[in-house]
């Protein structure tokens, strides 16, 4: 099971709590951001290993599938 780390409205205000240095700031997100790409990556390899029924079974077509697994990791 892929886990995505999103920033929680809780988390995005401790962040901008006042005395927050902006270097931690930015490292936080940037964290967010590189853990939200390797998880699309991830993700769309395994699409490459599905079987026709497994993909029915998560509601894509092989056609949709592949669509998904060319994509750029950067792309949501």
């Amino acid at each position: 099971m892929t886990q995505t780390l999103t920033l929680s409205t809780e988390a995005v205000s401790i962040l901008n709590q006042r005395g927050t240095p902006a270097l931690a700031i930015i490292a936080v997100k940037f964290a967010v951001c590189v853990t939200k790409m390797a998880s699309r990556r991830r993700t769309r390899k395994a699409l490459a290993n599905l079987d026709t029924w497994q993909l029915r079974d998560v509601g894509l077509t092989p056609r949709e599938a592949h669509d998904e697994q060319i994509k750029v990791f950067w792309k949501a």
